[in-house]
C-alpha cells in the first residue's frame, strides 16, 4: 500500500519522518519523496545544499511543489502517490490544511496522514480561543464524511522543546523559572520529533489494522508539578523558582495579545492535550521514547 510515499516538507518534523521511513527495516521497495519549493532544491544556500543532499543520501527524491498553490495544482502532484504525509503545518495561512485535504480527495490518494501531530482536537471541540483547532477539527469531519482516502491521524501532544520556548514560559532557563498552567496538577503530553517519526513510520509500514482512526503517542504524561520536580532535580533544588499562571492570569495575558496566549490557555484547560502513555501506540508495540528526565540531561542553564 506505500510503494511511494510523499512527505510535504522538510522542517523539524518533516525531517524526522523522512529519516524513519528512510531507515525502517520495512522499506522494502517504497520510493520516498519529500515536497519542497524548487527555489529550496536548486537553492545554492550552503545550508539548504547540505540538506538535500543528506535526504537524495537516504534515497529520499525532491518532489517540486508549494502547497500555496491550488488545489487542482497539488492534486495533479499527489496522483503520482499512494501515501502522504503532511509535515508543514506551522506558520501556514489559515485554510492550508482544508486545501491539502481536499487536494487529496481530488487526487484519490490512497492514504493520507494529515497535519494534526500535536493535540486531540475532537476532545478539545469548537469554539476554543484557537482558531485553528476550528478548521483541525472541520478536516476531521471531512476525513470521516468519505470513504475513498484511508486516514490515520496521530496525536503526539506538544513537542518537548517548546516547553522551553520563551513565549510558552512553562520552562525558562534565563529566568530560572518553571510555571504551571491552570493549576499544578494539569497534566501535558509531550514528545521529541525523532520519536513521533518513528512511530509514524512503524505506522505506515506496519498499520496492524489502523485505519481511518485517531491514535496517540506520548514521550511523556506530566502535571506540571511533576515537571518543576525534574527540572528541581537536574539543576538542584532552589534553583528555579516555581510560579502559576492561573486561568485568570492567561486571560490577561490573551486580552493583552501576548505571544502565544491561547495556546497557554488550551494546555491550562488541560482538555485534549494530555493521555495516560498506558493507551499510546508507543507502548502498543514496544517502542522506546524520549521522556522529560532523559531530555533535561542534555540541557543547559542560560548562564
Amino acid at each position: 500500500m506505500s510503494d511511494n510515499i510523499l512527505v510535504l516538507g522538510a522542517g523539524e518534523l518533516g525531517t524526522a519522518i523522512l529519516e524513519a521511513l528512510a531507515k525502517h527495516p520495512s522499506r522494502a521497495n517504497a520510493k520516498l519523496s519529500v515536497l519542497l519549493r524548487p527555489s529550496s532544491i536548486n537553492s545554492t544556500a550552503p545550508e539548504k545544499k547540505k540538506q538535500i543532499e543528506h535526504l537524495q543520501g537516504l534515497g529520499i527524491t525532491p518532489q517540486p511543489g508549494d502547497v500555496e498553490s491550488s488545489t487542482s495544482e497539488l492534486a495533479a502532484i499527489f496522483r503520482n502517490y499512494d501515501t502522504i504525509i503532511s509535515c508543514n503545518g506551522m506558520g501556514r495561512p489559515f485554510g492550508t490544511q482544508t486545501k491539502l485535504a481536499d487536494a487529496v480527495f481530488e487526487a484519490g490518494v490512497k492514504r493520507y496522514f494529515p497535519w494534526q501531530f500535536g493535540m486531540d482536537y475532537d476532545a478539545i471541540g469548537t469554539g476554543s480561543d484557537q482558531d485553528r483547532f476550528d478548521e483541525q477539527i472541520n478536516i476531521r469531519k471531512k476525513l470521516r464524511a468519505q470513504n475513498k482516502t484511508e486516514w490515520t491521524i496521530v496525536s503526539t501532544g506538544l513537542f518537548m522543546s517548546f516547553l522551553f520556548l520563551t513565549d510558552f514560559g512553562v520552562i525558562n532557563l534565563e529566568q530560572k523559572v518553571t510555571r504551571g498552567l491552570g493549576t499544578w496538577d494539569t497534566k501535558i503530553t509531550v514528545t521529541v520529533p525523532r520519536d513521533i517519526g518513528r512511530v509514524t513510520a512503524d505506522i505506515v509500514f506496519d498499520p496492524r489494522g489502523i485505519a481511518n482512526e485517531v491514535v496517540h503517542i506520548a514521550g511523556d504524561t506530566l502535571s506540571y508539578k511533576e515537571i518543576a520536580d525534574l527540572v528541581d532535580e537536574r539543576f538542584g533544588e532552589g534553583t528555579f523558582r516555581r510560579e502559576l499562571w492561573d486561568m485568570e492570569t492567561l486571560k490577561k495575558q490573551l486580552a493583552e495579545g501576548r505571544p502565544v496566549a491561547e495556546y497557554k490557555a488550551t494546555f491550562a484547560v488541560g482538555k485534549g492535550v494530555a493521555w495516560d502513555r498506558e493507551g499510546t501506540v508507543n507502548m502498543a508495540r514496544g517502542i522506546q521514547m524520549t521522556g522529560l528526565r532523559e531530555y533535561l540531561k542534555d540541557v543547559n542553564l542560560v548562564k
